[in-house]
């Protein structure tokens, strides 16, 4: 966990880096050959993929500690269940948002 903070200052620099490499004027794109479509959905797509793996990391994380609560304790299952099924329906709402957010681009 210590390592994160300086794995995401890496991946900014990078990004930011990666602007200035690759700037170029309107014309010279277009000579280039780069198809901006393509770049915009493979990065829509990559944004998919890191929405899908945050949802399933929290609805796994969820469930876990719900049926920990209900291992240990039997009685609490209707008071543990219900917030829990509702919790993991809106996460999930969250990954189909992303998943319709990139086709419509």
């Amino acid at each position: 966990m210590k390592k994160l903070p300086l794995i995401f200052s890496f991946l900014v620099l990078v990004g930011l880096v990666a602007q200035q490499a690759f700037a170029q004027t309107g014309e010279g794109a277009a000579a280039a050959g780069l198809n901006t479509v393509a770049i915009k959905y493979i990065a829509y797509f990559f944004a998919l993929g890191i929405a899908v793996f945050g949802g399933t990391q929290a609805q796994s994380k969820a469930a876990s500690v719900a049926l920990e609560g209900i291992a240990r304790n039997p009685a609490a299952a209707d008071k543990i269940q219900t917030p829990m099924i509702l919790g993991l329906a809106l996460m999930e709402s969250l990954v189909i948002f992303a998943l319709i957010s990139t086709f419509l681009v």
